[in-house]
């Protein structure tokens, strides 16, 4: 899978008359060659895969990280380098850079400390912006990748699930999150152990659970916290960080009320979110264009009378935002094996919001939905 990514990504370089590439993104390094779990920028240490368009690919990245780079890394060479010794990664990108006429980086992802090292090889003219190539390859997913995002549905499946059971009057925030977070890891690690081969990649759910309740229901990524949970409130969950399978990513989330909706309003304001969403669905199937997607969401929120709070949704896979996003100008057509996030959502600033979101893959004929959770008003009111 990885030598056919990087055989395209090769080709593609041809067509832009780019001689090298230089990609620094952990997500793309990690669709390029299976590299992963390295630290990267956080802890100051550079990793840069360099492709060139005719010659070796070049996996660049720290001593530490050799043995994990030699497992997973489907690249022709590996150079390692290590902290304070000599001109560390900067000797073989270099070497690599060589005297190509055009290199290509990804501008908006290159970290300042590699690209301030780049400018000062390549003169400016001769560099291009390769993140377009990328994220063209991206959009469409791979039959395999089709098989992770529905894998990553059952994963956020599990955890909505019992996140929804562990929800309650008197019941702490946080404990919903460790409820979570063992529910998906669990399901996670069945699911690595019944269709891959990889002893690398971990099943544990590693991300701060985004959840509101009561008053805090308007912040829409509040963080699990030790509020407890009362009678008659509004709680809301959302996994689009924890649904994270095998490196793949999908957007999922649910507006509950525990007991009873005392605040007739609520109802009111959650069923227009449910529209929208289901407005945006009726738009969903390929050949139609992103932006249309997010028009037919906006104009139901704004006929009941409220400013649209975000964009519809956003494609995912191995990053949590990809392209093509549901939003006002982005024309691109809608193809089968796109992968995206679709919410609806209605905000009354200060008082109350409602936000119901699922992942589809993009079919022939429409979409498949991969997370599934109720979502009817009297399906959202837990006991």
């Amino acid at each position: 899978m990885f030598t056919e990514r990087m055989n395209v990504f090769r080709s593609r370089l041809a067509d832009e008359e780019v001689d090298v590439a230089l990609i620094t993104d952990d997500d793309t390094v990690y669709y390029l060659t299976g590299f992963y779990d390295y630290l990267h920028m956080e802890f100051g240490r550079p990793t840069v895969l360099v492709v060139l368009q005719q010659g070796e690919s070049l996996l660049i990245t720290p001593s530490m990280e050799a043995d994990m780079a030699e497992a997973a890394a489907r690249v022709d060479r590996i150079a390692v380098w290590n902290d304070g010794l000599g001109n560390e990664w900067r000797q073989e990108l270099r070497g690599a850079i060589g005297g190509a006429c055009r290199v290509a980086i990804e501008p908006d992802l290159m970290p300042p400390l590699v690209r301030n090292y780049v400018e000062t090889l390549v003169d400016g003219d001769r560099l291009a912006d390769v993140t377009p190539v990328v994220c063209a390859m991206r959009m469409v997913k791979s039959p395999e990748e089709l098989q992770l995002a529905r894998h990553a549905g059952q994963v956020a499946d599990a955890m909505m699930n019992t996140g929804r059971a562990a929800i309650g009057a008197g019941v702490p925030e946080f404990e919903v999150a460790l409820a979570t977070s063992e529910a998906g890891t669990r399901r996670a690690a069945e699911l690595l152990d019944a269709h891959y081969d990889d002893t690398c990649m971990s099943p544990n759910v590693h991300f701060l659970q985004i959840m509101a309740s009561g008053s805090e229901i308007t912040k829409p990524h509040h963080r699990a916290s030790t509020r407890v949970m009362q009678w008659g409130e509004p709680v809301f969950l959302c996994f689009c960080g924890m649904t994270n399978f095998h490196r793949f990513k999908l957007g999922f989330d649910r507006t509950f009320w525990i007991g009873e909706i005392t605040d007739p309003e609520q109802a009111n304001v959650y069923e227009v979110a449910l529209a929208s969403q289901a407005a945006a669905l009726a738009a969903l199937r390929p050949g139609v264009t992103a932006e249309s997607v997010h028009a037919a969401y906006a104009e139901v929120i704004s006929e009941a009378g409220f400013d649209y709070p975000f964009r519809c949704g956003r494609a995912t896979g191995h990053s949590y935002l990809e392209r093509p996003e549901l939003v006002f100008g982005d024309t691109t057509v809608l193809e089968p094996g796109m992968v995206l996030a679709v919410d609806g959502s209605v905000s009354v600033s200060g008082t109350f919001r409602a936000q119901v979101g699922d992942s589809f893959i993009v079919t022939e004929d429409g979409y498949e939905q991969i997370t599934n959770h109720p979502r009817g008003l009297s399906d959202v009111v837990i006991g």
